[in-house]
């Protein structure tokens, strides 16, 4: 399957920000007397379905209950091209569970999606009905470039101000989206606004605006590039060879070969791949999101890492605490594209995004309602 492209400016409108300071607890409590309504966001993807249920709470949003759990939502269909009977039961299990805390807390207001997995598989929009006749609720497909605009524009907080050009990578279970955008005509005081103001799309941004020079969504995720070669018994030429082939599948990324200075140029990486590297590096056995989001880390700090995790092999991963044990399977997958990423563009630095599709979907239904004070990036 090929990458995925914009096919012109007719993209859905997004308003999406993810506060830094926006408080996170993953128990259930209670709604504040006057504190205003309760949001729910659920993500479902090809390895996990993930919720948030949060408060608007000045220009913030303070999350009040989460739920996440590893479905497996995509497992065999790489070689079928369907969703199988087990994952689809594993995933309605979940989604009973969201269900369940979404009644509980009387929440009305919500956005349901799912990605990869769903956009692939020839059975997804009849399993999105019997999860509506099941559960009543209703799970959306959105596009690729909805999800990469998502990823982006919650990442605007870690801009710098000394960013020229920008890679955004979210790696997910079944794709990799990669954003490519140059700001060099916006004024440096105002470049992390200028992302925010891609909400309005990929395209047709005026001059001195963040310019999107082009978009891919690649296939290949933790869980799809893992597939790829289960059948690969040495655990060292695996890792090699996921690298060596996510490496393959960016040729036709137009700033792939381009001559760019390293001065001015910045990454920022989101997701589960990323934010397990960064709590490895700092020897967390217990996640702090405090910790990690926002991290910069170095090539020789994310190849020390990934030399780490294969020198432990697949049974000393499984029992590291830095990476527990619903990731430990898809580490390495993760990390051979990480180390392409990084191997292949002009910068030695990563910054690092506890940041993401939930938290987007929330910040985008409260900017919608007009519920959040203005905040610095509206």
């Amino acid at each position: 399957m090929t990458p995925e492209r914009p096919r012109g400016a007719d993209a859905k409108e997004l308003a999406v920000e993810v506060p830094r300071g926006a408080s996170r607890r993953t128990e259930s409590a209670p709604q504040e007397p006057g504190s205003g309504r309760l949001y729910a966001a659920v993500d479902l993807g090809t390895n996990s379905c993930r919720m948030l249920i949060a408060q608007p709470r000045g220009s913030q949003f303070h999350v009040v209950d989460s739920f996440s759990k590893t479905v497996q939502l995509g497992a065999g269909l790489e070689a079928s091209g369907r969703l199988s009977r087990a994952s689809m039961g594993r995933t309605m299990q979940a989604l009973r569970i969201c269900q369940k805390k979404i009644e509980s807390h009387g929440i009305t207001r919500m956005r349901l999606v799912a990605t990869e997995a769903c956009r692939r598989a020839r059975n997804a929009k009849d399993f999105m009905r019997q999860v509506r006749r099941e559960t009543g609720l209703n799970v959306e497909i959105i596009a690729a470039e909805e999800e990469a605009r998502l990823a982006v524009i919650s990442c605007a907080p870690l801009v710098t101000a000394r960013t020229e050009q920008l890679l955004v990578v979210d790696i997910g279970g079944g794709s990799t989206e990669l954003v490519w955008i140059d700001l060099s005509d916006v004024p440096p005081e105002d470049r992390a606004r200028a992302i925010m103001r891609l909400h309005r799309g990929f395209h047709g941004q005026p001059l001195g605006s963040a310019r999107v020079v082009d978009w891919i969504s690649v296939p290949l995720g933790v869980a799809t590039l893992k597939d790829q070669f289960q059948d690969v018994e040495d655990d060292g030429a695996r890792f090699a060879l996921m690298s060596w082939f996510f490496e393959e599948n960016l040729a036709s990324f137009s700033p792939y070969n381009a001559q760019n200075p390293r001065e001015g140029f910045q990454i920022i990486g989101t997701s589960g791949t990323v934010t397990t590297v960064a709590a490895s590096y700092l020897g967390l056995r217990r996640y702090d999101r405090t910790k990690v989001d926002g991290l910069e880390m170095t090539s020789d700090q994310i190849d020390f890492v990934i030399r780490d995790y294969l020198a432990l092999g697949p049974e000393g991963r499984r029992t590291d605490p830095r990476i527990g044990r619903d990731r430990h399977t898809l580490i390495m997958s993760g990390a051979a594209i990480l180390q392409a990423l990084m191997r292949v563009w002009p910068t030695d630095r990563l910054s690092v995004a506890d940041r993401g599709l939930r938290e987007g979907l929330l910040y985008a239904q409260m900017s919608a309602d007009g519920v959040l004070e203005d905040g610095p990036y509206l």
